[in-house]
């Protein structure tokens, strides 16, 4: 019927948008709701006439987005340089003699450094892998290469991966594989990430090239 391929149609049309938009206002939701809390906070432990200002800051929609970016943009120019540096040092090193917080806080830090730097390897390509089973493909990312112990075990030609779950990519499974069972793609993160959460339907433009022996 028409009617209904119309609707359908326009659903296609809409539906990216008014999720994209739900997503950002969730985030600036909760960057605001953080915010908030920590204005409540400040106008409890300071005067009056201070702390009704800061009461009025609470009810400005989007402020928490502006201050949570603007921080993170000067404490990034702060950190580039020697005296920066300097107190990041000094920051760590407290955060790393506070008892059970350490181990959070280090653990949280080794994860967000190999996953953020610029020099690492992690969610740099998409895989091809054999899984659950062999002769089942799936999409992969490589997070790196195992080291110590682990590396002493199965020896150099490993890679370690992260295989994402559909359509939600934020969950997933570790996986050590041999490097001759991996297949490299020659499309971006991005893509392969957009190929996973659409269930396979939007398939990536480029094609696989080679094959690690």
């Amino acid at each position: 019927m028409p009617i209904k391929k119309y609707l359908l149609t326009g659903l296609l049309v809409w539906l990216p948008l008014a999720i994209t938009l739900w997503v950002l206002l969730w985030l600036v939701g909760l960057l605001d709701a953080i915010f908030g809390g920590l204005l409540t906070g400040l106008a409890a432990l300071s005067p009056d006439s201070t702390g009704a200002l800061i009461e009025q800051l609470r009810h400005i929609p989007g402020l928490g987005v502006v201050l949570v970016f603007s921080a993170l943009l000067m404490t990034g120019a702060l950190v580039t340089n020697v005296a920066g540096r300097w107190w990041l040092a000094q920051w760590e090193r407290l955060f790393t003699h506070i008892p059970v917080f350490k181990s959070i806080y280090n653990s949280v830090k080794k994860v967000s450094d190999t996953l953020f730097s610029s020099n690492g390897n992690a969610f740099r390509k998409a895989l091809l892998v054999q899984y659950p089973r062999a002769g089942v493909w799936t999409i992969a990312f490589q997070t790196g290469t195992p080291s110590g112990e682990v590396a002493d075990h199965l020896g150099p030609d490993f890679v370690s991966v992260y295989v994402p779950t559909t359509p939600n990519p934020t969950s997933g499974f570790f996986l050590i594989v041999p490097l001759a069972e991996v297949i490299e793609l020659n499309i971006s993160v991005d893509e392969a990430l957009t190929y996973v959460i659409s269930m396979g339907s939007v398939a990536p433009a480029a094609h696989v090239v080679n094959q690690k022996k």
